[in-house]
């Protein structure tokens, strides 16, 4: 085959495999010959509707079979595939739609209000089933590793969402990757719980499974209740999920009771696993597979393998398999073992760049290395210890919420003279957004007023759950606020 992209997965698969279950969704279930013959009709639908390689196709929606059917038809058809995080407001979807100049909008029934509410006058919007074609012969567009798969976005410290690019050949490293990792086997049974519009359910869970012919099972949210179910009725053997939803998991009524025997791979991101976690889940036989990663890195760039899970417990891990990474000073050299330094990645699955943004692009990726902004040591054992951010980035139950989105929509509000948004800590989210606030003089807006303001403005998860209003801000000599004061004074 001349396409060498993600769209000849399903058919190399169908090839292979046809009749195993590739996807299971609310009580459906595709084999991979079928879903195969699904990719290749969307694939000639999305060509009759004047897709061409290069154009981008936007999908908006939860988890769902159409999700996966949209990335592969775009890959057959060279396009570049955009997932939305169905969370964001209106005039958030907005930009990520222009930003990406989207032609198409395949969006889930759930949905059609918000899609019919975008902006786009030339942007076709389809329900997953519209553009299905009769033909169900696979289209074999040119389509090398180094060609963008998809555009992902992630909110940046300017306070505009970038794309990161990510190839095909980015996807398909990291998935090796992972596979090396992992130990993942063909008779897999994944549970896909966290959303599809984060790389860290695409890129190590779902598209390794599938990759190795396993069975990815969809629920379009996150339910504990739900999970556990699925675990012992769908046999599930591999999930993946952040601290919170682990943790909400083992509170749940029906924890104790649950059958989890057919569970082998835990794999936790977005931050790191509370200790207590880790006991809860060791005393059931369970052991967490952690690491670290990012968008721009498809995403995984640390592993900490099963071996040393435990005795390395609070660690990022090593490198992984087909991935280099470093800490490094302020002159690009790497630094002694038990020194700070930022981290630095390099390897095939590190993103082409930011689209559209080649200054923003040139600031990160430089002499072959993607510069994260995150701060490191690394023990004499080789392993990574995250310790320090020199982004203001708040992880809050695994969404990453960067504070000068939040922010430029507070300085819209007029009542708001000054602020500054950090991150405190919070014992169910393991940090939260706080904004410390300077307002007009004789202003008379409050902390509901200015919650309320951002609600409309932004997806939920980014609004602050509180304010602190200051007479003034604390600013260095330059007049750049001192956000390291704000965070020890309210921590």
């Amino acid at each position: 085959m001349r396409n060498q992209g993600l769209g000849s997965w399903p058919v190399r698969r169908a090839r292979m495999s046809p009749h195993a279950i590739a996807i299971r969704h609310d009580g459906a279930e595709l084999t991979y010959a079928e879903l195969s013959r699904r990719v290749a009709r969307l694939a000639h639908g999305l060509r009759a509707t004047g897709v061409r390689p290069g154009d981008r196709v936007a999908y908006l929606g939860p988890n769902h079979p159409a999700y996966l059917e949209t990335l592969f038809a775009c890959g057959q058809v060279g396009a570049v595939f955009v997932p939305l995080n169905f969370r964001l407001t209106v005039p958030e979807l907005d930009h990520a739609l222009a930003d990406s100049g989207a032609t198409v909008l395949i969006h889930t029934p759930d949905h059609a209000r918000t899609a019919a509410e975008v902006s786009g006058e030339r942007l076709r919007r389809a329900l997953p089933g519209d553009l299905l074609a009769d033909d169900a012969e696979p289209l074999d567009v040119p389509v090398g590793q180094d060609d963008v798969c998809l555009l992902m976005y992630t909110s940046g410290s300017t306070g505009r969402p970038k794309a990161a690019m990510l190839t095909h050949g980015n996807l398909t490293w990291n998935s090796l990757n992972v596979l090396v990792e992992t130990d993942l086997a063909g008779d897999e049974r994944a549970l896909v719980v966290a959303p599809l519009f984060h790389a860290a359910a695409l890129g190590m869970i779902c598209l390794p499974t599938l990759l190795k012919g396993g069975t990815v099972i969809l629920h379009p949210a996150f339910d504990p209740g739900a999970v556990l179910h699925a675990v012992e009725h769908d046999r599930v053997t591999l999930m993946f999920g952040v601290p919170t939803m682990f943790e909400a998991i083992a509170a749940h009524p029906s924890w104790k009771s649950a059958d989890l025997s057919s569970l082998r791979t835990l794999l936790c991101g977005g931050a790191p696993v509370p200790a207590d976690t880790i006991d809860t889940y060791l005393a059931r036989g369970l052991t967490f597979l952690q690491g670290y990663g990012m968008t721009e890195t498809a995403p995984g760039a640390l592993f900490l393998d099963r071996a040393h899970a435990v005795g390395k417990a609070g660690s990022a891990g090593v490198p992984s398999f087909f991935t280099d990474v470093r800490v490094v000073g302020p002159d690009g050299e790497p630094v002694p073992a038990g020194q700070r330094g930022e981290i630095v990645v390099s390897g095939r699955n590190v993103m082409k760049g930011y689209w559209g943004r080649p200054d923003a692009t040139s600031d990160v990726l430089r002499d072959g290395w993607f510069h994260s902004g995150d701060v490191a040591t690394v023990d004499d054992d080789g392993y990574f210890h995250v310790v320090d951010r020199l982004k203001d980035v708040i992880i809050s139950g695994g969404e990453n919420i960067y504070p000068a989105e939040v922010e430029n929509e507070l300085h819209a509000h007029p009542d708001v003279a000054a602020c500054a948004v950090i991150g405190v800590p919070d014992p169910r989210w393991g940090e939260v957004g706080k904004a410390v606030v300077v307002a007009v003089p004789g202003s008379d807006s409050g902390e509901a007023d200015l919650l309320a303001h951002l609600r409309t403005r932004l997806a939920s998860y980014k609004v602050p759950k509180s304010v602190e209003f200051v007479p003034e801000l604390p600013v260095t000599g330059s007049g750049k606020i001192r956000k390291a004061e704000l965070r020890r004074r309210y921590a």
